[in-house]
Order: structure tokens, then sequence, then C-alpha cells
């Protein structure tokens, strides 16, 4: 037999379970703020890198395609230089992943905020924060 929870209104909400949803809200909002900021950070970190590989095979393509082009080489330089460009596409989607991900946390970290804000000038109507 399943049952179906329905959401009571705030004005029905007696200001104990006011009190115990915020503290809720504040310890979840408390718990997940660090972990989205580590994870954005790391985001950051892995796309620098990833912009640094990016152009490390930029060079190195073109450095090979220069001694190909210059010198008889005993060794076919091409399927090699193919392979850096296929592994520069790979790069590339993956930077535009990590910044769609990193587009995505940053909204998240704005809605937390946003709550958080909203939360507390509820809880303090005396003293309002400004909410965004």
């Amino acid at each position: 037999m399943a049952t179906t929870i329905t959401p009571k209104s705030p004005e029905s909400i007696s200001p104990l379970d006011m009190q115990t949803r915020e503290a809720v809200t504040d310890g979840l909002v408390e718990l997940l703020k660090p972990a989205v900021e580590e994870i954005d950070e790391r985001v950051k970190t892995v796309r620098e890198s990833q912009v640094e590989l990016r152009s490390q095979i930029d060079s190195l393509a073109d450095d090979l395609k220069r001694i190909s082009e210059s010198q008889a080489v005993p060794i076919d330089l091409e399927p090699y230089v193919k392979k850096l460009n296929n592994s520069r596409r790979r790069v590339m989607l993956i930077n535009n992943i990590l910044q769609n991900v990193q587009e995505r946390l940053n909204k998240l970290y704005t809605n937390v905020s946003k709550e958080t804000a909203r939360k507390k000038s509820m809880l303090d109507p005396q003293n309002p924060a400004s909410v965004k």
C-alpha cells in the first residue's frame, strides 16, 4: 500500500517543524558546499592541464610535420601526426565536457547560495538578508 506525502503549506507548519526543516536545510547546504567548491577547483585544474596538453600536442604535431617535410625520413611520420591530431580532438572534447560540468557546478553553487540566503531571511524577519 503506497502512501503519498502531501507537502504542508508554509502557514500550516509549526515553528518547531520549520526550525527542524531549516536546520536540515542548513546542514545539507553546509555539507555540500565544500564538496561543490572542491569539485569546481579540481575541474578548473583539469581544464588548465587540458589546455596545456592541447598546446603541447599542437607543438609536437607541427614539429613532426616540419621534420617530415624537410628531410627524407626513413619512417613515415604521417600516421603519428594523425594520431596526435586525434588525441588533440579528444582533448578538446574532454575540455568541452569539463567546461559544461564547471558551468553546472557554478549554477548549483549559485542556487545553493540563493537558497541559503532565502532560508536565513525567512528565519530572521527582523534582519532580512538581501536575496538576489
